[in-house]
C-alpha cells in the first residue's frame, strides 16, 4: 500500500484504512503500517542527494509500528551546511507534527551518532536497530556496520551496565507477571526486556532461549496493538477499565483470559532473561584472566546422586541416566534449591524430554525431594519457576496447568495463583518448627488454593483434587485426609477469628468439629498466617494474628480434653513393637557373645528379587525383611552391648560415609537374659554413589567407641567442604527448635527435635545428649524433606524420668548447641 504522494492527508487517510482492517492485525499489519510510513517518509525527503539518510530506529527500526507508536527517527548527514539540513528536517517533522504523531527525532553525522551512542546507552540500543527508510543507503549501512562493531568490541563493559539497567526498570515497575495493571513495555517480562534480549544477541556472546521467545513477544506487541485501537491512546499500561475491551478485540472470552495470555507470554521472557543473563555471566567470567580461575569454573563439584554444581549451575553427573531415573528430576530440583544455585537450562531440558514419568503412587524419595524443594526457603521459587517453565511441574502435578498464570482480581493479593502458592509453601517454610508434620505443612501450602479456576467454592473443590493428588504422590490415607481437611478449611481459622463471638461455646465447638485433631489445628494455624503473609502486606497484622492464635488456643483445648488415654497411646508410641524380628534377635545375641558391633546392612530395591540381586552384588548384608511396596534405600541393622557413647559413634560414621539417615529407631533388647544390647534400625540413602559395605562401616564404629577416630575432627573438616561447594546450604532455613513433649511418657522425658537436616546433625545431637548426662532408652528419628524430626525419650542416672526444670534445662542446652 502506498500513499502517491507527500501528502499527509493521503497518508492519514491510508493509515485508518489499514488499522479498520479486520482481516489483517498482528505482524501483518505491523509490516504494512511500517511500509506504508516509509513510503510516506520518503516521499517528504525527496530526492536529497548523497551524504544525507533518513533512518527509523528502535521500535521503529524493528518494524514494531503499534497504531499510537512514536515514529523514532535519525536525519543522518555527512557535514551539509546547517540551513540545509535544518530545510531537510522542517521539511520531514512538520507534516508529522500536523497529523498528531509523536516523534522522536534527531539530527546528526555519524560522528555525532557514535559520540552520543557513547554517553548513551539507549541511544546506542537504538541504532543497534536501525533500519535506512530513504535517501543514502551506504551513510546508513556504514553507521550500522560501526555501530554493531563498537557494540561487540565493549560487550564486556556495555551488557552489565545493561543488565543494571534492566533491573533498576523491574525495581520501579515490577513483574509484569503479576500486576493487575501491567506496564507493557516497562515491567519485567514486557517488550524492553525483548529488545534487551536481542541486544545480547548482537553481542555475539550469547543467545535467548527461543522456544517460545517469539511468540510471547508478538503476544504483547498484539496486545498493544489492541489497546492502543480501543483507547485511542499511546499508553502501554493495560488498565483495568480496558481490559474487557481489550480482550473481545483479540477475541478472548474475557479479560481474565487476557491477563492470563499476557502473563504467560511474560514468564517466557522473563525464563529467557535468567537464562541469559546467566550465560552472559559466565562467558564474562571465562574470559577474564587468570588460568587458575578457569580450572575451578571448570570443576565439577557432587551435589546429590546424580547431581553434581558446574560454573555456579546445578548440572547433571556424566554417570546420570535420567531414562532410568524417574526421580533425578527431583533430586536435581531441591539440591539446587538447597544450595542457592540455578539448575542448568539444558538440564531441565534434557530431564524434561529423556525422564520417565514418575511411578504412582510415587516412591518415597519423590516425596522427600518434593517436601525438600519446597521448604528450600527463597531459592525454592525461583527453581520452581525454572521447572515450570520447562514443563516440569505440570508433568508431576497435571492440576497445576489450571492455576498457571492464573489472575487474582483482588487488590489485597500481589501474585497470581500459582505464584501464590509457592510463595505460600516459602512462609510456610518459617513455621515448620511449629508442627509435628513439615512435610503435610509445606504440601498443604502448596496446594491449598490448588481449586481456583474450578467451579464453586475453590477449597471444596481443593479439597477433591488433594484427595486424589495425594493419593498419587504416595501419602497414606490418613495423611491423605489430613491434608484434604487442610485444604477444605484453610481460610476456617481466619474468617472465624475475625467474625465470630470466640467466647461463645458452639464457635469453639464448630471449629474443633471440623479440625478433628490438634494436629491438624497446628498445621492450619501455620497455613494460616504463611498464606496471610505471601497474599500482601494488607492481608496480615498483630490483631489478626493475635484473634487467630487466640482460637486456635482455645480449640486446642477442647481437642486435648477429648484425647483420652494420650499417655497410653505415647506409651505404644514409644514401644511399638516390643519384640524384636528373628533377624533382629539374632544380631543382638551375636552382639552380646562376641561384645563387639553387629552390623546387617541390605539394599531395598522394592522387590525381594531386587534385593537379593543386590545382596549378591556385595553391596548389601543378609537381614531379614519383607519387601516393601516402594524402593526405600537402605536399611542397616545395629546391634552392640550397650555402652556410653553408642548413638553419637553411629550417627557420625554414617554421617563420614555420606549416608543421610531417613528414619531410625533405636531400643534397648536383653535377647539372653543377661543384660541390655542396643538395637539400632536405620534406614539410610547415599548422598551419591552406592551405599559403603558393612565391613567398612562396622571398623569405623570400632575405631570411634574406642576413641582412635576423632569423628569431631572428621565431620567438622566434611561439613566446611559441603559449606565451601554451596554458597548458602539451608538458606532461609528457621533455627532449630527443642521442647519436652508435655505427657509424653510415664517411664522417660521425651526431648523433641526440630531441625534442618545436615551432615552430621544427629552426630552432634547425640553428642550434647551424652554430654548431659543422661541416658537414651529409646528414639525414633525422622527425616521429611530437609526437616529432622527426632524425639529421643531420656532418663536421669537413676533411670527415671527428669524432673520438669532438668528438662526445661536439657532442651534450653541442646538448642543452644544446634544452633551454634
Amino acid at each position: 500500500m502506498t500513499t502517491g504522494s507527500g501528502d499527509p492527508g493521503n497518508y492519514a487517510a491510508a493509515r485508518l484504512r489499514l488499522l479498520g482492517e479486520e482481516a489483517r492485525s498482528g505482524p501483518p499489519r505491523r509490516r504494512a503500517l511500517s511500509g506504508l510510513t516509509d513510503a510516506w517518509l520518503a516521499s517528504l525527503l525527496g530526492d536529497a542527494g548523497e551524504g544525507v539518510a533518513l533512518v527509523a530506529v528502535g521500535g521503529y527500526g524493528r518494524g514494531e509500528l503499534s497504531p499510537r507508536s512514536d515514529l523514532d527517527l535519525l536525519l543522518l548527514h555527512s557535514g551539509r551546511g546547517t540551513r540545509e539540513v535544518a530545510a531537510l528536517a522542517d521539511r520531514l517533522w512538520y507534516p508529522v507534527w500536523d497529523l498528531g504523531i509523536a516523534l522522536d527525532h534527531s539530527v546528526r553525522t555519524p560522528g555525532e551518532a557514535e559520540r552520543a551512542a557513547a554517553d548513551d546507552l539507549r541511544v546506542q540500543l537504538g541504532l543497534l536497530d536501525a533500519r535506512h527508510i530513504a535517501g543514502d543507503p551506504q551513510l546508513t549501512a556504514a553507521l550500522r556496520t560501526r555501530m554493531l562493531a563498537r557494540w561487540r568490541a565493549g560487550a564486556h563493559r556495555l551488557l552489565p551496565e545493561l543488565r543494571e539497567a534492566t533491573g533498576e526498570r523491574a525495581r520501579r515497575h515490577g513483574e509484569l507477571r503479576f500486576l493487575l495493571e501491567p506496564d507493557l513495555k516497562e515491567a519485567r517480562g514486557g517488550l524492553r526486556d525483548a529488545t534487551a534480549l536481542r541486544a545480547v544477541a548482537a553481542s555475539w556472546l550469547a543467545d535467548a532461549p527461543r522456544e517460545g521467545l517469539d511468540e510471547a513477544h508478538r503476544t504483547l506487541l498484539d496486545v498493544r496493538d489492541a489497546l492502543h485501537l480501543t483507547t485511542g491512546r499511546a499508553t502501554d499500561r493495560l488498565a483495568l477499565q480496558d481490559q474487557d475491551q481489550v480482550a473481545a478485540a483479540l477475541a478472548l472470552e474475557d479479560a481474565d483470559a487476557l491477563l492470563r495470555r499476557v502473563y504467560e507470554a511474560a514468564r517466557v521472557l522473563s525464563y529467557a532473561c535468567d537464562v541469559t543473563w546467566r550465560e552472559v555471566d559466565r562467558v564474562l567470567r571465562a574470559r577474564r584472566p587468570g588460568l587458575r580461575r578457569a580450572r575451578r569454573s571448570a570443576e565439577r563439584t557432587p551435589l546429590a546422586d546424580g547431581v553434581v554444581v558446574q560454573d555456579g549451575e546445578v548440572v547433571l553427573a556424566r554417570t546420570a541416566r535420567p531414562e532410568r531415573d524417574p526421580v533425578l528430576p527431583l533430586r536435581a530440583a531441591a539440591a539446587a534449591a538447597q544450595a542457592g544455585l540455578p539448575p542448568s537450562r539444558p538440564a531441565l531440558r534434557r530431564l524434561a524430554t529423556a525422564g520417565p514419568p514418575l511411578p504412582v503412587p510415587w516412591p518415597a524419595e519423590a516425596r522427600e525431594e518434593f517436601v525438600t524443594l519446597l521448604g528450600a526457603g527463597e531459592a525454592a521459587v525461583g527453581v520452581w519457576e525454572a521447572l515450570d517453565a520447562e514443563g516440569l511441574v505440570t508433568a508431576w502435578l497435571p492440576e497445576w496447568e489450571r492455576v498457571r498464570c492464573r489472575p487474582q482480581r483482588n487488590p489485597v493479593h500481589r501474585w497470581t495463583v500459582d505464584r501464590h502458592l509457592i510463595e505460600t509453601a516459602v512462609r510456610a517454610g518459617a513455621h515448620v518448627r511449629r508442627v509435628r508434620r513439615p512435610d503435610l505443612l509445606l504440601v498443604a501450602a502448596l496446594l491449598h488454593d490448588i481449586g481456583k479456576g474450578r467451579p464453586g467454592d475453590h477449597s471444596v473443590a481443593g479439597e477433591a483434587v488433594v484427595r486424589d493428588l495425594a493419593a498419587r504422590m504416595g501419602f497414606d490415607a490418613a495423611d491423605t485426609a489430613t491434608l484434604a481437611t487442610v485444604v477444605r478449611h484453610h481460610l476456617l481459622l481466619a474468617e472465624t477469628a475475625t467474625r465470630r463471638d470466640l467466647d461463645d461455646p458452639a464457635t469453639v465447638r464448630t471449629v474443633a468439629d471440623a479440625v478433628g485433631d490438634t494436629g491438624t489445628l497446628e498445621l492450619l494455624h501455620a497455613l494460616t498466617e504463611a498464606d496471610a503473609l505471601a497474599t500482601g502486606p494488607a492481608a496480615w497484622s498483630a490483631w489478626r494474628a493475635g484473634l487467630v492464635a487466640d482460637l486456635v488456643r482455645r480449640t486446642g483445648a477442647v481437642l486435648e480434653g477429648e484425647a483420652a488415654g494420650a499417655a497410653e497411646e505415647a506409651e505404644r508410641r514409644e514401644h511399638p513393637d516390643p519384640r524384636p524380628t528373628a533377624g533382629a534377635e539374632r544380631l543382638a545375641a551375636q552382639a552380646w557373645r562376641t561384645g563387639g558391633p553387629v552390623l546387617s546392612l541390605r539394599t531395598r530395591a522394592g522387590t525381594p528379587a531386587e534385593a537379593d540381586r543386590s545382596d549378591r552384588a556385595g553391596r548389601a548384608g543378609s537381614a531379614e525383611g519383607e519387601a516393601d511396596p516402594e524402593p526405600i534405600g537402605v536399611e542397616l541393622l545395629l546391634a552392640l552391648p550397650d555402652q556410653p557413647g553408642v548413638l553419637p559413634a553411629a550417627a557420625g560414621v554414617l554421617a563420614l560415609h555420606r549416608l543421610t539417615v531417613r528414619a531410625a529407631d533405636l531400643r534397648a533388647v536383653d535377647p539372653l537374659g543377661e543384660g541390655r544390647v542396643l538395637l539400632l534400625s536405620w534406614r539410610v540413602a547415599a548422598e551419591y554413589g552406592t551405599p559403603p559395605r558393612a565391613d567398612r562401616l562396622r571398623a569405623d564404629l570400632v575405631r570411634a567407641l574406642a576413641g582412635s577416630l576423632d569423628l569431631t575432627a572428621r565431620l567438622a573438616e566434611r561439613e566446611r567442604a559441603h559449606l565451601g561447594r554451596v554458597r548458602r546450604y539451608g538458606a532461609g532455613a528457621p533455627p532449630p527448635k527443642v521442647t519436652v513433649a508435655p505427657a509424653g511418657s510415664r517411664l522417660a522425658t521425651v526431648i523433641e527435635v526440630r531441625a534442618q537436616d545436615a551432615p552430621g546433625l544427629l552426630y552432634r545431637i547425640g553428642r550434647a545428649l551424652e554430654d548431659a548426662g543422661v541416658t537414651v532408652r529409646s528414639a525414633r528419628v525422622g527425616t521429611l524433606g530437609a526437616n529432622a524430626v527426632d524425639a529421643f525419650y531420656v532418663t536421669g542416672p537413676d533411670g527415671a524420668p527428669l524432673p520438669p526444670r532438668e528438662a526445661a534445662g536439657l532442651a534450653a542446652e541442646l538448642e543452644r548447641a544446634l544452633g551454634g
